[in-house]
């Protein structure tokens, strides 16, 4: 089980970003990213990895969020966090009772 943080832990400033789809007019979108809300988090590296991708290695770093629990968070969305993009993974209410959610996140460089 995922230790929750302690408020006073919660000391990192994020931003919840969702995807806006724009049509493209040749049957695809475009994608443009909204922010919502900026919210106080915990923010936790989790490790990371490299993997192929076309002609070389792309790295991903894992990281987990914790915020206070908000509803309509989706795993579409993003997390800004120190200028960096973190794609949402997965997402949990560790304990059932709506105090925090947390965002298993990954960035890719």
């Amino acid at each position: 089980m995922t230790r929750r943080p302690r408020l006073g832990e919660m000391r990192e400033r994020v931003t919840l970003q969702a995807p806006v789809r724009t049509p493209d007019g040749a049957g695809g979108a475009d994608i443009a990213w909204d922010a919502g809300a900026t919210v106080w988090a915990n923010v936790e590296e989790r490790g990371g990895d490299e993997r192929a991708a076309g002609e070389r290695l792309a790295a991903r770093a894992r990281l987990r969020v914790t915020i206070r629990y908000r509803a309509g968070v989706t795993a579409e969305m993003r997390v800004m966090w120190n200028g960096r993009a973190l794609g949402i993974t997965g997402l949990r209410d560790p304990d059932g009772r709506r105090r925090f959610l947390v965002l298993d996140c990954e960035e890719e460089a």
